[in-house]
């Protein structure tokens, strides 16, 4: 568990895009671990934590893409029913605000990756810890 940098990114909701985002972090040898994606009628805003995020966004800039970073969250958890439970029960106790969650996990892994993006990251880590 540890806090890390998510970057948002401001996208074109057209065919292609997100192949070219991940055709210019390639080149660049970054590697993606969590996306996610949500979008408007006209844009899509991008979600990611990456394995170099001062070097994505500068290659993000460097394509005029608009980049904004934040501290998330990131949880590798047990796959099992009631993890994510125990998670928001302790973050809850603590007064701390979950804003948005993402993660994913195959089916018959033992273990997953969730990002929080949550209102306190450092008093969100300390109550996951305790």
């Amino acid at each position: 568990m540890q806090i890390t940098k998510q970057l948002a990114i401001f996208l074109e909701n057209r065919p292609g895009t997100l192949a070219r985002v991940c055709d210019a972090l390639a080149e660049n040898k970054i590697n993606i671990y969590a996306v996610s994606t949500s979008d408007t009628i006209d844009h899509t805003v991008m979600r990611m934590v990456v394995s170099d995020y001062r070097k994505a966004i500068h290659v993000f800039e460097a394509h005029g893409t608009l980049v904004v970073e934040d501290d998330v969250l990131m949880v590798e958890g047990s796959n099992k029913p009631g993890a994510l439970s125990a998670i928001a029960h302790k973050l809850a106790k603590a007064k701390v605000n979950i804003e948005y969650a993402y993660c994913a996990t195959p089916p018959d892994a033992k273990k997953g990756l969730l990002v929080l993006r949550v209102n306190d990251a450092k008093k969100a880590l300390k109550a996951l810890n305790t």
